[in-house]
């Protein structure tokens, strides 16, 4: 394995990740804002140590499979544990496991936070925290082969391991075109949703963070009220329609600009996704209107917002849903783990994932009653090989077992069975807000330690769709190649 070509690549990386930095820092200086000290620090921390590993790594040469999964993992380390530093340092996150837990759920835009009072940390503060779900959003990977031309073709390896989905969409020649496409979709559609909530009532910098927050589908807000506080319908609209492009494909979105907006119709994920988020919206302003007595037009309100929300695993919030009837609970919960598309910033287990359980089953279904019929499983006329439907059961099965492993864990530190599942959904889907102790109204603070350590993995192992993070423990990662057992498997 090519230790020392992950090492200098992930010293060029954090080198990036420390620019970036500087932005806040600068904002900071405007201001005049005492936590510029603690990002200094940060920026030099940040720069130092991918120095150290840049100078220790060499040239890159080919990038296998496993150096792949080594530099997105690392990626993702490291920016999770330097990205914490300014929280801490500034002393407004206690402990540098809150700050890190905080970071965490900004670079993998899942928005749970440990901060009960928003609305009184510094503006530079927020920005970074904005800025952290923004980047992690499209990927950090993503961006990184954006500037990273040399990797070449090996940049696929990069961009498998870390895109959201079963399979890669490679609707350009090139990962490095389309990595670049994808980020300039990302940026127009940030300016863009930033000026129409500028112009609806919010002001610069509230426009600002949440663009960035609502195109990542991560959720933090600079309100303790989330969108609530602004109490604006228009506002409330461009969210959710912004809300939910972003838990579509970027990739179709692009085919669409290229080919037509029938391409966007066409696509069967696309509709069921429209369908789950249609229906859901429809059965929960019902229940609303007949069970709690709200009006038509309120029940709808709040039922297109939220469903929208939780379904693109956003996790803004309008109404307080853990006060809901249980039957839209259990609506909500289901969303959580379903998420958005692949090819999405959302999280969740993607909606073609679901697509290909439901036409394996009916196939399956198929050959039970006729077993000489000979079927093959399609989405949108084109084949589905039969590797992806198996890694998609197995991404399946791995999902429960992981869900139940941490909801048990985190019952063990004295969480309410139904809140702990809430609290995993919420996490292990990146959607943020669960139910009780940690719902729409409230923040993770007050779970035990242990449990914010468990519901922190969930979070990565959710971004990275469990295989990236799964993969690193298993014990050939870390072997060389041996030809006897490649043979001995034939």
């Amino acid at each position: 394995m090519g230790t020392r070509i992950v090492v200098r690549l992930l010293g060029r990386l954090l080198g990036a990740y420390a620019l970036f930095m500087a932005v806040p820092l600068v904002y900071a200086l405007v201001l005049g804002e005492p936590v510029y000290q603690s990002f200094i620090f940060t920026v030099c921390i940040t720069a130092a140590f991918g120095a150290l590993l840049f100078s220790r790594g060499q040239e890159p040469g080919r990038i296998g499979v496993r150096e792949g999964y080594l530099v997105v993992a690392g990626t993702w380390f490291f920016a999770s544990m330097l990205g914490a530093l300014p929280y801490w340092f500034s002393g407004w996150v206690p402990t540098y496991l809150d700050a890190v837990f905080e970071t965490v759920s900004g670079l993998t835009t899942t928005g749970a936070s440990i901060i009960p009072e928003v609305e009184i940390l510094p503006r530079s503060l927020l920005l970074w925290r904005s800025m952290t779900q923004w980047l992690g959003g499209m990927g950090i990977i993503v961006l990184f082969v954006v500037f990273l031309a040399n990797v070449g073709a090996d940049a696929v390896k990069l961009f498998r391991a870390e895109s959201p989905g079963p399979t890669v969409d490679r609707v350009m020649p090139r990962i490095s075109t389309m990595a670049r496409t994808l980020w300039r979709m990302y940026v127009g559609m940030t300016v863009v949703l930033g000026a129409l909530l500028w112009v609806a009532g919010m002001d610069l910098f509230d426009s600002v963070n949440h663009a960035f927050a609502t195109m990542a589908t991560g959720g933090f807000s600079t309100k303790n009220a989330s969108i609530k506080y602004y109490d604006s319908l228009a506002i409330e609209l461009i969210i959710a329609f912004f809300m939910f492009l972003a838990g579509g494909n970027f990739a179709l979105y692009y085919l669409a600009s290229q080919k037509g907006i029938k391409k966007i119709w066409q696509d069967s994920e696309f509709r069921l996704y429209l369908a789950i988020a249609l229906f859901s919206t429809v059965s929960i302003a019902a229940i609303l209107f007949l069970g709690p007595g709200l009006g038509p037009a309120a029940a709808l309100r709040d039922a297109l917002f939220t469903v929208v929300s939780i379904m693109t695993t956003t996790g803004f919030a309008t109404a307080d849903f853990d006060q809901w009837p249980g039957a839209t609970k259990f609506i909500l919960l289901a969303l959580m783990l379903i998420g958005g598309c692949a090819g999405s910033t959302a999280g969740g287990m993607k909606v073609v994932r679901l697509l290909i359980l439901f036409k394996d089953a009916a196939w399956s279904l198929l050959r039970a009653v006729h077993p000489r019929a000979v079927a093959t499983l399609k989405i949108d006329g084109k084949p589905v090989e039969a590797a992806v439907t198996h890694m998609v059961l197995q991404f399946f099965f791995l999902l429960i077992i992981i869900f139940a492993i941490s909801v048990a864990l985190v019952i063990a530190t004295g969480l309410e069975p139904f809140e702990a599942m809430g609290a995993v959904a919420a996490t292990l889907g990146n959607v943020g807000p669960g139910f009780g102790i940690v719902g729409p109204t409230t923040t993770y603070t007050d779970l035990h330690p242990f449990a914010k350590l468990i519901l922190t993995a969930d979070m990565l192992l959710g971004r990275l769709e469990l295989f990236t993070i799964l993969v690193l423990f298993h014990p050939e990662f870390w072997q060389p190649y041996v030809t006897r057992r490649i043979i001995s498997r034939e």
